[in-house]
């Protein structure tokens, strides 16, 4: 079967700062670093609006930031600083300064060597401003040799780096919102967005790699792909062929709806809610942005968002939102909702952009 396939530039940031991002089951700690804080200057702010000033932040300073995150406890935007002038810049604009080690592109370049050196299925890497690290995670899958190899590139690495576990698999979420099925699949719908004035919906693009046309939950074929694109994005658009509602809203499965009025980037520490055809609704919090997952067989997939909230096969593809904002769609992770675990999304920005769509 053929597909169009989208190519679009990776976006460098996520939820309003450059690789701001936290790893599931870390507390706010300062592991090598030190804080400098004005308690008097530092603002109570939201987690859209910590977004919003990391990312004006991010653009004065440039390379005097290594990150950023929500601090939800505080309601402070806690910004990783590499010098004192920085630090005085985001005291100023109403940040908790965080003086530390490693700045961005040291972080950036451990990842370009795990990138070019460890490059293991079954493996995850993201910026973590809390340690101010980049951790390693290795699912159940890693063993023996490539076990050996990953350890050793994070060993050498040393400050800039940590290796970490995870007892569950890495995977797409492909069982197969609401359910959306097609020739061997059963998958969720994302979001319904307009494009051109026609009507269609976001789903996965490990999804959209594998079906070609797709029917609703009861079995009436509602549309055919329009675009895809997987690996290295995972997203999907799906041309509506059938005269149904779609309706601006994610499925909330207790005969409710959320209304989607608007697309967002997610912000670390965020509180988010996913919804999908498998596992209903659930919530957790944004632990990480532009997130790198190997899923093995060659599907590496970038630039995804990290949270806490649980999913499992037939969830891909559904919607993670919060409030009215379309944040990511469900792209894969590991464990399920009777164990937790992690759970990857594309951001919906990023999709929307590369289709020229808009939420309806």
């Amino acid at each position: 079967m053929q597909h169009r396939r989208v190519s679009t530039k990776r976006a460098t940031a996520a939820g309003g700062a450059v690789l701001a991002l936290v790893v599931a089951g870390i507390t706010f700690q300062t592991a090598n670093a030190s804080e400098e804080i004005p308690q008097s200057t530092v603002k109570s702010l939201t987690a859209t609006a910590a977004g919003n000033l990391a990312s004006t932040l991010d653009e004065k300073l440039g390379g005097d930031t290594a990150g950023s995150y929500y601090d939800a406890g505080t309601r402070a935007l806690v910004v990783n600083v590499v010098d004192e002038r920085a630090a005085e810049a985001v005291r100023r604009a109403g940040g908790r300064a965080r003086l530390v080690e490693n700045s961005l592109t040291e972080l950036g370049n451990a990842r370009a060597v795990l990138t070019d050196r460890a490059t293991v299925p079954g493996t995850s890497w993201v910026v973590d401003p809390v340690s101010n690290k980049v951790v390693v995670t290795a699912d159940r899958t890693v063993k023996g040799a490539a076990w050996d190899r990953l350890s050793g590139v994070v060993r050498e690495l040393g400050g800039r780096a940590e290796l970490r576990r995870t007892a569950g698999e890495f995977k797409p979420f492909v069982s197969g919102g609401d359910a959306i099925t097609g020739s061997g699949g059963r998958c969720s719908l994302g979001f319904n967005v307009v494009k051109d004035g026609e009507p269609y919906f976001l789903t996965a693009g490990h999804c959209t790699e594998a079906i070609q046309t797709w029917s609703d939950a009861q079995g009436t074929e509602i549309g055919t792909n329009e675009g895809s694109s997987f690996p290295d994005n995972d997203y999907g658009l799906v041309k509506y062929t059938a005269e149904v509602p779609h309706p601006s809203e994610v499925d909330l499965y207790d005969g409710s709806a959320q209304p989607i009025t608007q697309a967002g980037d997610a912000t670390v520490g965020q509180t988010v809610t996913r919804s999908g055809s498998t596992t209903q609704v659930h919530s957790g919090r944004v632990t990480g942005l532009d997130a790198t997952v190997n899923y093995g067989g060659g599907d590496i997939v970038n630039g995804l968002i990290q949270t806490t909230v649980c999913a499992e096969p037939g969830d891909s593809g559904g919607s993670l939102f919060a409030g009215g904002t379309a944040l990511g769609l469900t792209s894969g992770g590991s464990g399920d909702c009777s164990s937790g675990g992690e759970t990857f999304f594309q951001p919906a920005t990023e999709a929307l952009a590369a289709f020229g769509a808009e939420i309806g």
